[in-house]
């Protein structure tokens, strides 16, 4: 990796991390998520970044996967338990971080700071040429100490340019096995801690979409939003809000493109056992002497 390449990965870190607790800032009981959503995006736009995945805004027993439309009418309330996912690029290379807070009240306090804790276990045996299963071991222990649970299908992951994930995850679980980590591998180490089961699905629309493939469709505005989809987010997550940007019936667009199979969603996904669920992530550099923390 080139110094270049470095100082541009440094960059889009500092900035997911400013926007991050930028965003934690504005969250408070009766506020708009939408309106919050679109402040932290505006933000990341205005200091020279660009969103790397929808701004995530995952509610109690939500473990993630969820932003709002442009139709989005939820506010957020006392008691509730927020993860705040916060995705920025800059030319592709990306920086990824979350962190949970509750609103006006403590009762999940100690699990917050399970998963802050299990997060900085992670980081302190992550190297080159560690195995991925160290990670996981050290993480479902933290969180197994505070008498809590790991989320065993929601993991970290390594991220490469335009790639959120690239082909390695990251476990929060004990596991055998498994890849290993490389000098200047960039990772995202991301712990979810629950009361609940340890599992998470779903099926709802989280209204994040990915492009599937590129093909014909037989409608001229669908087929120019799904060359301007493929031209603006280069294989990156998106949202349906955006969209309406530069296409006036976008909506309708995009469901001819879901439709032909050609855009997806991404499910909301929901702690199986309707376990509060409590989220902390930081992007990563790995090196041979350890790593350096990019969204710190």
């Amino acid at each position: 990796m080139n110094p270049e390449e470095i100082e541009k990965w440094k960059t889009a870190g500092k900035l997911a991390r400013n926007a991050l607790h930028f965003g934690r800032d504005l969250i408070e009981a009766e506020k708009s998520m939408l309106n919050v959503t679109e402040e932290i995006e505006l933000f990341v736009k205005k200091n020279g970044g660009e969103l790397a995945f929808p701004t995530n805004l995952a509610i109690n027993n939500v473990g993630a996967h969820w932003t709002p439309s442009s139709k989005s009418s939820e506010t957020f309330c006392k008691g509730d338990v927020v993860k705040l996912d916060v995705g920025v690029h800059i030319d592709g290379y990306i920086g990824d971080n979350a962190l949970t807070l509750e609103i006006g009240s403590t009762n999940y306090t100690k699990m917050i700071e399970a998963s802050r804790e299990a997060l900085n276990a992670a980081i302190n045996v992550t190297v080159a040429g560690v195995n991925v299963g160290i990670i996981g071991h050290a993480v479902q222990d933290t969180i197994e100490k505070y008498g809590y649970r790991p989320i065993a299908n929601l993991t970290g992951h390594r991220i490469k340019r335009y790639n959120l994930h690239s082909g390695v995850s990251i476990p929060s679980v004990r596991e055998r096995g498994g890849p290993t980590l490389n000098n200047g591998d960039i990772v995202a180490i991301e712990p979810f801690v629950t009361d609940g089961a340890g599992r998470v699905g779903g099926k709802r629309n989280s209204n994040i979409y990915h492009l599937r493939q590129i093909r014909k469709v037989r409608d001229e505005k669908a087929t120019e939003l799904m060359k301007e989809i493929q031209d603006r987010y280069k294989g990156l997550p998106f949202a349906e809000r955006w969209l309406h940007e530069f296409q006036d019936d976008a909506t309708k667009s995009l469901q001819k493109l879901m439709r032909a199979g050609i855009v997806s969603y991404y499910p909301v996904l929901d702690e199986l056992g309707n376990g509060i669920v409590a989220q902390s992530e930081h992007t990563l550099l790995v090196t041979n002497n350890g790593n350096e923390v990019l969204t710190k």
